[in-house]
């Protein structure tokens, strides 16, 4: 029996300043709608599995991570899978040492060699704990370097890397599907909702090779940056043609600045798209 009751969630929907801007007075920084409330891109997977427990994996840890875990009551973490290196995917790992305390256990985390080294540098209180001068309360991590030529097998489910640019920088984005008793890709129709999904945040351009792994989608969770051009993130014209190519069956737009008013351009979209929200839930 494969993984069930999976539930994505957008932890945070906004771009690096996060919305409200600090100092702008803009129309959507000022909004009342609670969608247009958007704090640093993170997701996680929760879900229970092959033998009925409940398992969380966190997809990057934004600077906002403790009042999302506290908004969505997030109380475990077995897992956390990192798209790239950069501050606001990142700055949230010293929170994690809460769910240590809740759970008793290390908690593994997967990144890539730049995005590990990263990581190892900037953390250096954690992964050399030994050599602090007060013996401190940390998080306790067992870290996974990423090949990403290969799938991570988490607790039934399957994450395989997806190679995306981030302008001259590639990071990883991540398809998501449940495996079967045999260690296989389950078939589509034992694949619980909302499976197979991406989660493809921070493009500006797909490579080629990546897109026969983004066919067959349930549901597709990729960035969508602002209207004007940008050179490292996607905007709403080149989101919406990415969506129209790769077909999913649900598209979520993620990663959005203040130029973005929800409720206008959400009614906008084509049938199949949606802008996605903190708190989000897919299913």
């Amino acid at each position: 029996m494969p993984a069930s009751d999976v539930r994505f969630t957008i932890l945070g929907s906004g771009t690096s300043a996060g919305v409200p801007v600090i100092g702008c007075e803009c129309a959507i920084c000022r909004s009342s709608d609670p969608r247009d409330k958007r704090t640093r891109s993170a997701a996680c997977i929760q879900f229970s599995d092959p033998i009925g427990q409940p398992r969380v994996i966190l997809i990057d840890t934004s600077p906002d991570l403790r009042a999302q875990a506290l908004r969505h009551k997030l109380v475990r973490c077995d897992g956390i899978i990192y798209t790239h290196n950069h501050v606001d995917h990142t700055f949230g790992l010293d929170d994690v040492r809460r769910f240590n305390a809740v759970m008793k256990a290390p908690i593994p985390i997967y990144a890539d060699a730049s995005t590990m080294e990263f990581l190892q540098r900037v953390y250096k209180h954690i992964f050399e704990s030994s050599k602090n001068i007060n013996d401190s309360f940390v998080a306790t991590l067992i870290p996974h370097l990423i090949d990403p030529s290969k799938p991570i097998d988490l607790h039934g489910l399957r994450f395989t890397p997806v190679k995306l640019l981030h302008g001259k920088q590639t990071v990883l984005g991540y398809r998501i599907e449940a495996i079967d008793s045999r260690g296989r890709i389950a078939a589509l129709e034992d694949q619980p909702a909302p499976l197979p999904l991406a989660y493809c945040t921070d493009v500006s351009a797909i490579p080629p090779e990546t897109w026969p792994k983004l066919r067959g989608l349930r549901t597709l969770v990729l960035d969508m940056l602002r209207y004007r051009k940008h050179s490292t993130h996607m905007t709403v014209d080149e989101a919406i043609a990415a969506a129209e190519q790769i077909g999913a069956d649900r598209t979520f737009f993620t990663h959005m600045t203040h130029d973005i008013s929800h409720a206008e351009l959400d009614q906008q979209l084509p049938e199949s798209m949606a802008l996605s929200y903190d708190g989000l839930v897919i299913e």
